[in-house]
């Protein structure tokens, strides 16, 4: 059920970018009075789902969720319509337009993207405004597994600054190591700074393990549920309760409850003293230890309860230029990720995905804060991609129209034709290998 939710979600976050980049090409093509033949949400080899056609345009729905188009006459795209180009061209045609329209029919659909981000974030921040963990208020320092470990971080280090560069946000920590190309980490520990190098080894490693928590604020063991027959709860334990210690060994945190674990369940048959913090006030309380080493609590961390987050509330005219803010600054973000991808140094190009890995970034529950705000993103790497100089892409027929209004001659048909080819096949060799590692994870 968790798994169909996640499709659900992706395939309604795809059809929304389709539709919205598609339109961005129709609209300008319309405003220039260029015919648009088609516009299809999904492609539609030998067959369609649903169609029809109004005015001169056919709308319809494709069987093959791979993206979608807008066939504008005279133009050469993934149609390879050979029979229209070598017809005289005529004046509603792409290819009659002047080079500045044609450009602008082109860039429409990454603009249309761009805006769509903007305006999901200008809504999400007047709606829901931000809110953060600040550094400063990881009062307990950091609780690192084993990835932080070879780096040389410890459990209870307090990070300072990255770089000499103070964070305010705790949970953009492992962004900022690898997007920032980060050298080195200034920690407190138990009151003496430490510098830590970061190597691009470390960086590679950590997009290799995919696990952005492995560095988390370092949480006290609380009381979050009893077995139906517990022995804690019998004995006098709450729910809330603040694990401190267990015969007397200290027990304060997550990184240390093994420690409480093993205490346990080698007093089975007898009792053990929990001593535990409710509130301000510290207990000691004697519990019973079952048979099988257990007392029957369930453990877990509240960050609400732990921790002062920090919120930044916008009225909508704060929240414009706070969301156009936000969609260019994950633009910017998006192009260091790009530069990391062809660094053969990381071997990022390893943890490159398709559609399972975009899926599985879906929460496998409906949220809808979580969807828009995913849709913000991929509507940007949606533009991003899209705009790269590779031909059959809006990027490719840009680069060629630039060239076009430089030179001021147009590139033959045939060289286009070729270069679509061309461009066709990378993209199909590059949807192979982002799908094919997305395999290859499954069996690891």
């Amino acid at each position: 059920m968790e798994i169909f939710i996640q499709i659900i979600q992706l395939i309604l976050s795809l059809s929304v970018l389709v539709i919205v980049h598609e339109f961005g090409h129709f609209a300008a093509a319309k405003i220039f009075h260029t015919k648009v033949e088609k516009f299809y949400l999904f492609f539609n080899p030998w067959f369609s789902l649903f169609k029809f056609k109004w005015g001169e345009t056919e709308y319809g729905i494709g069987w093959l969720p791979l993206g979608g188009y807008v066939k504008i006459a005279g133009m050469i795209d993934e149609s390879m319509d050979k029979e229209q180009m070598a017809q005289e061209p005529q004046p509603w045609e792409f290819r009659s337009k002047p080079s500045w329209q044609r450009l602008i029919i082109m860039l429409g659909g990454v603009f249309m993207n761009v805006i769509l981000a903007m305006v999901i974030y200008i809504v999400m921040m007047a709606s829901y405004g931000e809110e953060y963990l600040p550094n400063s208020a990881v009062k307990y320092g950091i609780q690192v597994d084993s990835l932080g470990q070879s780096l040389g971080l410890r459990n209870g280090d307090k990070i300072l600054s990255l770089d000499g560069n103070q964070v305010d946000d705790f949970m953009k920590i492992p962004a900022h190591l690898i997007l920032e190309e980060v050298k080195t980490i200034q920690v407190d520990r138990d009151g003496e700074m430490i510098e830590i190098q970061v190597s691009p080894q470390f960086v590679s490693k950590l997009l290799k393990s995919e696990k952005p928590d492995f560095i988390l604020p370092r949480m006290p063991v609380r009381i979050s549920d009893f077995a139906v027959k517990s022995k804690a709860k019998e004995a006098g334990i709450e729910k809330g309760d603040w694990i401190t210690a267990i015969n007397g060994k200290e027990v304060l945190f997550f990184d240390q409850f093994q420690i409480f674990r093993d205490s346990v369940a080698a007093h089975s048959g007898g009792t053990v003293e929990v001593e535990v913090m409710r509130g301000s006030e510290a207990k000691v309380i004697e519990v019973p230890v079952a048979d099988d080493g257990m007392i029957g609590i369930s453990v877990g961390a509240d960050l609400t309860l732990d921790f002062e987050f920090k919120s930044h509330e916008y009225s909508f005219i704060e929240a414009i230029p706070a969301g156009i803010n936000k969609a260019f600054k994950t633009i910017d973000n998006y192009l260091k990720q790009l530069k990391i991808l062809f660094n053969p140094e990381m071997e990022a190009y390893k943890s490159v995905g398709g559609f399972i890995k975009i899926g599985s970034i879906f929460p496998p529950v409906w949220d809808w804060i979580k969807f828009w705000s995913l849709t913000a993103f991929l509507s940007i790497m949606l533009a991003v991609l899209n705009i790269l100089p590779i031909p059959a892409l809006d990027g490719g027929h840009v680069m060629f129209l630039m060239y076009e209004i430089i030179a001021r001659r147009k590139p033959s048909d045939k060289f286009m034709e070729y270069a679509q080819m061309v461009g066709m096949v990378l993209l199909l060799a590059l949807l192979v290998f982002a799908n094919g590692n997305d395999i290859i994870n499954l069996f690891k």
